[in-house]
C-alpha cells in the first residue's frame, strides 16, 4: 500500500510539473511571435521591405482543437476574392462587467477575432474589453459566462445520455427484455450495463454494490458517450479538458469520502503493526494518498485524451509541413500519414472505452477501500 502510494506521489508530482511548466512555454512561444512581429514591423518603418510568408501553423491547429473556442470550426476555404474564409457554427456569448452591465450576442460579431463588438474583443480565446482605440482596457473586468463549444457539447452529452436510459427504462416497462429478448439500442447498451454491474460494481463493492451501481453507470456512460463526441471531426475534445476531468474527480472523492468509515481513518492514522518511528512518516503518506487518488482519475483521463488527439493532429500536420517544404515530399507522405491517422483513430475508438472503464473501475475500488474492513471484508460474491 505504502509503495502504490509513494508511486502515486511521483506520478502527481510530474504532472503538476508537467503542466505548469507548460504553461512559461506557451507564454514564452506567444512573447517571441509577438517579438518578430515588432522587429518586422521597425524593420518596415526604418523603410526596409520584407515579403511576409504565412507557413502552416502547427501548434495553432494543434492548440485550437484541443482547447476550448466560442465557436465549433468546421474549416476554411478560399473565396473567388482571394480571401480565407471560415466555416464555423457561432455559439452565444455571455458576457457580464460592472462598467457594461450584461452582454448577449453571437460570437459571429467577432469575425473570428477580426473585429470588436459592444467594447469587447476576443483575443487567444479570451475576450477582454477595449477601448475606443481598440486597445485593451485592463481596468475593466469581464466576467465570461458564454456557452463554450465544450459545455455545448457536455450538454448535447447529457441530453443523449438521459434520452437513451429514459428510452431503454421505457422499453423494459413495456416488457422488452424482459418477456422477449431486448432489440436496438437496448440490446446495445444492455451488455454494457451488465458489464459495469458485474466486472466493476460487484467484485469492489461487495453488498453494497446496488447503492453505488447508478453513480457508477452514469460516470461511464457520460464519460463514453463524451469520448465519442470528441472523434468526431470539428468537435470538441470535452475529456480531454482539464476542467472536465477535475470535476469528475471531485465529484468521485466526494463520494469516496462520504463512504468511509472509522476502520478506514484508523488504518490512516495509527497503522497496525507498523513500528512506532515508521508511523510518522506513514501516516503522512496515506494521508496523502486521500486525495492523491482522486489527483490520478483526473490526470489519467485528462491525459489519455489529449494525447491520442494531438498525434492524429500530428500525424496529419506531417503532410503539410513536408508540402511546404516540397510539394512531392508532401504527396509522398500523404499515404504513410493517413495510413498511421486511420490505425490511431481506431485505437482512439478502443480507448474511449477504456477509459470510460478505467475512470469508473477506479473510482470503484476506491470507493471499495473506503469502507473496507467495516461490514464487507473478506466477502466474496458468487454469480
Amino acid at each position: 500500500m505504502a509503495l502504490r502510494t509513494v508511486k502515486y506521489i511521483l506520478v502527481a508530482t510530474f504532472s503538476l510539473f508537467t503542466i505548469f511548466f507548460s504553461a512559461p512555454l506557451l507564454a514564452q512561444h506567444d512573447t517571441t511571435h509577438s517579438g518578430e512581429t515588432a522587429g518586422k514591423g521597425e524593420h518596415e518603418a526604418a523603410g526596409g521591405h520584407e515579403e511576409k510568408k504565412e507557413g502552416f501553423d502547427a501548434a495553432g491547429v494543434i492548440f485550437g482543437h484541443i482547447l476550448d473556442n466560442h465557436e465549433f470550426h468546421i474549416t476554411e476555404y478560399k473565396g473567388s476574392d482571394g480571401a480565407e474564409h471560415s466555416i464555423s457554427i457561432p455559439l452565444p456569448v455571455i458576457l457580464y462587467s460592472k462598467e457594461k452591465g450584461l452582454s448577449l450576442f453571437s460570437s459571429s460579431r467577432f469575425e473570428h477575432g477580426h473585429a470588436t463588438y459592444n467594447g469587447y474583443k476576443i483575443t487567444s480565446e479570451k475576450i477582454v474589453a477595449v477601448n475606443e482605440d481598440g486597445s485593451i482596457n485592463e481596468s475593466i473586468k469581464v466576467y465570461d459566462l458564454s456557452l463554450t463549444r465544450n459545455v455545448v457539447q457536455m450538454m448535447i452529452a447529457l441530453a443523449v445520455l438521459t434520452w437513451l436510459m429514459l428510452s431503454i427504462a421505457g422499453a423494459y416497462k413495456r416488457g422488452h427484455g424482459v418477456t422477449s429478448a431486448p432489440k436496438g439500442k437496448q440490446n446495445l447498451l444492455e451488455v454494457l450495463i451488465i458489464f459495469v454491474r458485474d466486472e466493476v460494481a460487484r467484485p469492489n463493492l461487495g453488498k453494497k454494490w446496488q447503492k453505488y451501481l447508478p453513480y457508477l453507470l452514469t460516470t461511464f456512460f457520460f464519460i463514453l458517450i463524451n469520448n465519442i463526441f470528441g472523434l468526431i471531426p470539428g468537435t470538441a475534445n470535452v475529456t480531454g479538458n482539464i476542467a472536465f476531468t477535475v470535476v469528475l474527480g471531485l465529484i468521485s472523492f466526494v463520494v469516496i469520502i462520504a463512504s468511509t468509515n472509522s476502520h478506514f481513518w484508523g488504518h490512516i492514522f495509527n497503522p497496525p503493526g507498523v513500528p512506532g518511528f515508521v508511523k510518522p512518516i506513514l501516516v503522512l503518506v496515506e494521508f496523502l494518498g486521500v486525495f492523491i487518488k482522486p489527483f490520478a482519475l483526473i490526470i489519467r483521463l485528462f491525459a489519455n485524451m489529449v494525447a491520442g488527439h494531438i498525434i492524429i493532429i500530428c500525424l496529419i500536420s506531417l503532410i503539410f509541413i513536408f508540402g511546404e517544404m516540397n510539394k512531392a515530399a508532401g504527396w509522398g507522405t500523404s499515404p504513410v500519414a493517413v495510413g498511421f491517422t486511420v490505425f490511431i483513430y481506431m485505437i482512439e475508438v478502443l480507448v474511449a472505452f477504456l477509459q470510460a472503464f478505467i475512470f469508473t473501475n477506479l473510482t470503484a475500488v476506491f470507493i471499495g477501500s473506503a469502507f473496507e474492513g467495516g461490514d464487507h471484508e473478506g466477502e466474496t460474491l458468487h454469480v
